[in-house]
């Protein structure tokens, strides 16, 4: 039979990085959640936290982490149907629903998804932000329920629902054109002129420069970790970068960006991918993410 007070004290710890901060939410010690983590250890037999800056789960642990999460998405469900199951509970407690969202979607269409959610639901988002090419792991690791994602195949366990794609397009201003870029766009000039590059798992600038100069190139790059701070870079003439289409219009209209190469933009489908055996409330929350989706991205 597991404990569930231990359960809750491995999540804290791992959501919020530290004993320290696992003890703050729970209301207890430091020292009472080191006691839970350890006595739940030495009954699975095996490690569930990385003591560390910060402390994470082990892959047993988020296992672990997921299933309590589960667990009290469910029982706030109960709540609403059998109000006397909340008897004894703190006042005001609430599921906490753990999401993995791509920053460029966290930038453009996913705000939304979150206030249609909230709207008919009280249940608290926590958004874990990763390249999409790599938040289906953060699903297949346990870490979290549902996620944006490149990976169009279900990660075992889940369903994956097509939800669109995110256009990005080569974009720099006038004035890094100018002088970067007098000769042409092409390989000689891109060899040289310094990119953008949103972190080391971000191949989109590569992937680009690959489709309109048919080779490779390994240009100088800035890394900008955020999807506002990517746009202004290239707003002030740091580098060329690509862009969400949706972000970049409005200054292209203005003339205070240029495409680089017109007609040369690359489509990045994103998917809904969810664990099989949803709970309500992740259910409610993927019927948002569809319906926004359908506005707030293209389609094909």
């Amino acid at each position: 039979m597991l404990d569930y007070p231990l359960l809750e004290a491995i999540a804290a710890v791992d959501r919020e990085g530290s004993f320290e901060g696992a003890a703050r939410a729970l209301h207890l010690t430091p020292s009472a959640v080191s006691q839970r983590v350890k006595l739940l250890e030495e009954r699975v037999g095996s490690t569930l936290v990385v003591r560390g800056r910060p402390c994470a789960a082990t892959p047993t642990g988020r296992r672990l982490c997921r299933h309590v999460e589960q667990v009290g998405l469910l029982e706030r469900e109960l709540r609403g149907v059998l109000p006397g199951v909340a008897a004894g509970d703190e006042p005001g407690a609430a599921a906490v629903l753990r999401v993995a969202v791509n920053a460029d979607s966290l930038a453009t269409w996913f705000p939304a998804v979150m206030a249609r959610f909230a709207a008919e639901d009280g249940t608290l988002l926590d958004v874990a932000l990763d390249d999409e090419a790599h938040t289906a792991e953060w699903l297949r690791t346990g870490q979290v329920l549902a996620a944006v994602a490149a990976r169009a195949e279900p990660v075992p366990g889940c369903r994956s629902v097509a939800l669109g794609r995110l256009r990005y397009v080569a974009t720099a201003s006038p004035a890094f054109v100018a002088r970067h870029l007098r000769a042409g766009v092409d390989a000689s000039t891109l060899a040289r002129a310094p990119t953008l590059r949103f972190g080391p798992k971000d191949a989109l600038q590569r992937r680009w420069i690959r489709k309109v100069c048919r080779r490779e190139l390994d240009p100088p790059a800035h890394v900008l970790p955020a999807t506002q701070a990517f746009l202004d870079a290239t707003l002030t003439g740091l580098a060329w970068g690509m862009n969400p289409e949706h972000l970049a219009l409005p200054h292209l209209a203005a003339g205070r960006l240029v495409e680089l190469v017109p007609g040369t933009s690359i489509d990045v489908p994103l998917h809904w991918q969810h664990a099989r055996l949803a709970p309500p409330a992740l259910e409610r929350l993927t019927r948002a993410v569809v319906a926004e989706a359908r506005e707030g991205l293209g389609r094909g």
